[in-house]
């Protein structure tokens, strides 16, 4: 951004004479409808399928049948 950019108002009134009251509602309505046009990208959700998470080994703890225990998978 140059210097002259920086130095420009965000809005301008062209016709008319509005007081604060009307300019805080116009500034209001634009910053909502701005906010709106750009969407929060949705995250991806992975099916239960494609989770790798299932292929790690989890530890086994010593105990009774736990010889056995390592042979399940839960």
């Amino acid at each position: 951004m140059s210097a002259e950019e920086e130095k420009r108002p965000l809005l301008r009134v062209v016709r008319g004479e509005p007081d604060d009251v009307e300019l805080a509602a116009l500034t209001a309505v634009i910053t909502a409808l701005a906010s709106q046009q750009a969407p929060a990208p949705e995250r991806e959700t992975r099916s239960l399928w494609a989770d790798r998470a299932s292929l790690l080994r989890r530890p086994h703890h010593p105990g009774p049948g736990a010889w056995r225990a390592s042979a399940h998978r839960f």
